[in-house]
């Protein structure tokens, strides 16, 4: 696949970028020339990541916890003393867990909040300034289809999602200014670890693949042959709003989801 967007002279920084949507908008964006950092918790996937991702240019990454400030601020002050500043970041970790308010464990919920809608807090928060030393930049959030409609028994995620949403559009507001934009992507179901870790853990002893394959039928894109999106996809459309070629979309919610939220539950017989 040919790259339509040129991102040669930006710095980049994505955040869970050693797996899923994350590690395909680090190779996405260092195909399009950019020199990226990227960085996870967990250190067997950054050594991983670096060691497959490193031939496609400048991309180095580190083990960092997006929930702590202070880590969150050596990633950004890293990223800025290596490669003279930061144009670009796209907050990609995430974690997902199942429960309602009842059944979900107070530590549970706070785990969630903490790296799915406080971890885009405190990247942006570090990044931010780095940006406007360079006369702008634009961030990407990773949000979800639930911040929007949700299943059952996704309370925590689901709120953190919507919390995701509600912070893009305050965020676009307070940096137009500084010709910062900012824009969330929600996707639909995409095969990621996540999603397969799901569909482990909820397929009824079915195989993954063809957990996957059902999972795919209720997106109306994957109906005729069960799949669901890939991590490639997405990281496409986060390219795009990080792109000059978005330039003037900010505050946007921008749906990656084959049409799933597109369906009434109520249809006509076929």
């Amino acid at each position: 696949m040919s790259e339509p967007f040129d991102f040669l002279g930006k710095v980049a920084v994505v955040t869970g970028g050693s797996t899923g949507m994350g590690r395909a908008t680090v190779e996405r964006l260092a195909r399009g020339g950019a020199r990226v950092v990227f960085c996870s918790n967990d250190a067997a996937s950054v050594e991983q990541a670096l060691r497959e991702l490193r031939g496609l240019g400048d991309v180095e990454a580190k083990v960092a916890d997006v929930s702590r400030a202070s880590e969150m601020e050596s990633l950004m002050r890293g990223a800025a003393e290596r490669f003279a500043g930061i144009d670009l970041l796209a907050c990609c970790a995430g974690i997902q867990r199942y429960g309602t308010v009842e059944d979900t464990e107070e530590s549970a919920w706070d785990e969630v909040l903490a790296v799915n809608l406080k971890g885009c807090y405190l990247a942006s928060r570090y990044a931010i300034p780095e940006m406007r030393k360079r006369g702008g930049g634009a961030i990407v959030h990773v949000s979800s289809v639930q911040a929007l409609a949700c299943q059952t028994n996704v309370a925590a995620y689901a709120a953190s999602k919507g919390g995701l949403n509600a912070l893009t559009r305050s965020m676009a507001l307070d940096f137009a200014n500084d010709r910062i934009r900012v824009n969330a992507v929600c996707p639909g179901s995409v095969d990621t670890p996540m999603l397969r870790a799901s569909a482990a853990q909820f397929g009824g002893g079915r195989p993954v693949e063809e957990v996957v394959r059902a999972w795919g039928t209720s997106h109306p894109l994957g109906k005729g042959h069960g799949r669901v999106c890939s991590a490639a996809e997405v990281a496409e459309v986060i390219a795009f709003l990080l792109s000059d070629r978005a330039s003037f979309m900010t505050g946007a919610e921008v749906k990656v989801e084959g049409g799933l939220l597109a369906r009434l539950g109520v249809t006509l017989p076929e």
